[in-house]
């Protein structure tokens, strides 16, 4: 299944916001429901910048820390939590600060593959996490790359414009991290309401 261009998914995604804050208001215990919307506002966070990007992933990680306590072992909430608080990790400037929230995110990758041990994209969570201090360094020495990629440029085109051949290499990284992360959780939500068969938003005209 394709994901459609950026103004497609932004649309989708605020459709799929609104449906999960109704089906919210039914069920508040649904952890499925919440972890489909912490998903959803993880997603929407890459259309915005600063305060606004930060809010919205502080908001995701509130849904999905509400999603465990009704099922701790549920390992797609935990995967969730982990990219959530990757992304918390890369609006942070300080990279001290910052690796407290990537030592969150390994620790819910770790969980959620210890409960799903032939998850291939839990296990590539783990391998990417390890590289994103490096990443987070590279961004912000580069002023701004960071708020680029995080709301919703391709990264590696973001990288390459700064700097030619010489950031070929955090380009790579940059487009590893960011761009898998973002398509991951975009699949896994797109996926989530397709099968929750919620109505497709209306076409733009």
């Amino acid at each position: 299944m394709e994901l459609p261009n950026d103004f497609d998914r932004l649309l989708f995604f605020e459709h799929a916001r609104r449906t999960a804050e109704a089906t919210y208001a039914k069920n508040p215990s649904d952890a499925d429901n919440l972890t489909r919307w912490g998903g959803v506002l993880l997603e929407l966070s890459q259309f915005q910048n600063g305060p606004e990007s930060k809010e919205m992933v502080q908001d995701a990680i509130d849904k999905l820390e509400k999603a465990l306590v009704i099922d701790p072992s549920k390992h797609d909430a935990l995967w969730c939590l982990g990219n959530a608080y990757t992304s918390s990790a890369f609006l942070i400037p300080e990279l001290e600060e910052a690796r407290v929230y990537f030592d969150k995110a390994t620790q819910h990758f770790e969980q959620a593959f210890e409960l799903e041990p032939t998850n291939e994209l839990y296990k590539k969570s783990l391998e990417v996490t390890s590289k994103a201090p490096e990443l987070h360094v590279e961004i912000h020495k580069h002023g701004g790359l960071g708020q680029q990629a995080m709301a919703g440029a391709p990264a590696s085109s973001s990288a390459s414009t700064k700097q030619s051949t010489k950031t070929s290499k955090s380009s790579d990284l940059n487009y590893d991290i960011f761009g898998w992360v973002i398509l991951a959780v975009g699949i896994i939500a797109w996926v989530g309401f397709a099968k929750s068969n919620m109505p497709p938003p209306p076409p733009p005209r």
